[in-house]
């Protein structure tokens, strides 16, 4: 983040706003609403502060800035045309601790006004850091037709009920579980109709039903894809906004677990080759122990959680220990790396069939059925071969595949980070040595590979080619 995301009370205080034009009466129109005593410094005003002048909204000081206008004040706004003054005002309030924006001017701000939607006493606010304001009020008015303007009125009556469902329940996560059903329910939907007495009497009644027993916990098995935030499921979305606890995975990206709820306990469980920071049966009794506490655990794993992600493994456990678990599918690695790298798993003219492997096997060897690999007319996928690849390629070799196989190594793929290597069994390991690829990575062995330069769509830092044939189709 290029800045942190606050809300400042500024109710009954004084805001200097430095400009008399339309910029400045638009920023003093803002803290006015926001409850501030709003002083504007300028020799002259514009048609519309003078207005607000002449209603007592404003008060003003028809002279030019200086740096003793700032005396009480906790927030400044310049809106000036012209730069002197932006800088005088900037210079001026940084010295004395006061934030300040100066419109238009991000590198003299120490603060900046984001596009707001107003739902009070909900209030979101999109800011692009000063970088693209349009493409923030863009985003503004998408959101402004997805949130009803009653969601005003549903968080007031929350707030009616807070303290006495605080009482109520004395577990903080059946509190929480409360709320999201029935802000998500009847409840609500009374609310959005205008039904308040309805509603009131409804949540009150729901209240009364519900026990104050420990809540049950559950574990949510959920695949996070191949990196790429935008591949995540809107189940996934969904769970990962309701957890507890979230237990993840080297390969979950910082993206998607920045989605995760933000109060939600973190535990890294990421492993990596010969370092496991927690062993897999270590994993398995830390989401039983976290179930029986009453926690709903997110098990974020990448890619696909049943796809060598050992999610049979844990949910094997959960089970036997009478856990309820969720198991929700991600994009796994071959589809998704694939996709973004150009290269159809199967396509009739080069391949009728696809297998996925794994390049080291639970005791660290790479012994593969490779006459069942080496076959024509079949794409091979293979998953955490990056330091056995020399291995893997001499052995698809020696067991009938030619040396000239068109092969190709991405790395991380589907992110802005991918790098794709393409060439041949030959000479695939020692380009991907000279490249000083890093896992994760996912390599692509077969005919299909040709297709990669001509169907290549997503691009973000360049591939890297060798000799190999490409498709003339």
């Amino acid at each position: 983040m290029d800045f942190l995301p606050i809300f400042i009370n500024v109710k009954d205080r004084n805001c200097l706003v430095v400009g008399g034009g339309e910029v400045a009466a638009r920023k003093a129109a803002m803290l006015i609403r926001a409850g501030a005593r709003v002083i504007v410094v300028s020799p002259e005003l514009g048609n519309e502060l003078s207005e607000q002048k002449k209603h007592g909204v404003i008060s003003h000081l028809a002279e030019k800035f200086s740096t003793n206008h700032l005396d009480d004040a906790v927030l400044v706004i310049s809106a000036t045309d012209d730069r002197s003054v932006n800088q005088q005002v900037s210079e001026a309030a940084h010295s004395l601790r006061i934030p300040v924006n100066v419109v238009d001017s991000p590198e003299l701000c120490s603060f900046i006004m984001p596009s707001i939607v107003d739902r009070s006493p909900i209030l979101i606010a999109v800011s692009s850091g000063g970088k693209s304001p349009v493409l923030a009020r863009l985003l503004r008015a998408r959101l402004e037709t997805m949130i009803p303007e009653a969601y005003g009125r549903l968080a007031i009556y929350a707030a009616k009920l807070r303290d006495q469902v605080k009482l109520h329940f004395s577990h903080p996560e059946k509190r929480r579980i409360f709320w999201e059903r029935e802000l998500q329910g009847p409840f609500a939907e009374m609310v959005f109709a205008g039904k308040d007495q309805a509603a009131q009497d409804y949540l009150e009644n729901a209240l009364q039903i519900d026990s104050d027993e420990a809540p049950q916990g559950e574990v949510y098995l959920v695949g996070a894809g191949p990196g790429n935030p935008d591949l995540l499921t809107f189940r996934a979305m969904r769970l990962m906004q309701q957890a507890d606890v979230v237990v993840y995975d080297r390969l979950v990206s910082v993206e998607i677990l920045d989605m995760v709820r933000r109060d939600a306990l973190r535990i890294y469980a990421g492993k990596e080759r010969s370092n496991h920071v927690m062993p897999q049966e270590s994993i398995n009794d830390l989401l039983v122990r976290l179930a029986k506490e009453g926690k709903r655990v997110l098990r974020l794993k990448g890619g696909d959680p049943f796809i060598f992600g050992r999610g049979g493994e844990e949910i094997e456990t959960l089970s036997s220990h009478g856990i309820p678990f969720q198991v929700v599918p991600g994009i796994t690695a071959a589809s998704g790396v694939s996709s973004y790298a150009g290269i159809p798993l199967t396509h009739r003219d080069y391949a009728q069939s696809c297998v996925f492997v794994t390049g080291h096997l639970k005791d660290g060897s790479v012994d593969l059925d490779w006459q069942a690999l080496a076959r024509p007319y079949q794409t091979i996928v293979i998953y955490m071969g990056l330091l056995g690849l020399p291995v893997l390629c001499q052995q698809l070799i020696a067991h009938g595949l030619s040396g000239t196989t068109p092969a190709a190594i991405i790395q991380q793929g589907t992110t802005h980070h991918q790098r794709v290597l393409v060439g041949s069994l030959e000479t695939l390991p020692d380009l991907t040595t000279h490249a000083g690829l890093i896992p994760p990575t996912l390599i692509i062995v077969g005919e299909v590979v040709k297709l990669h330069q001509k169907l290549a769509w997503f691009e973000p830092g360049g591939d890297l080619y060798a000799d190999v044939p490409t498709a003339d189709k």
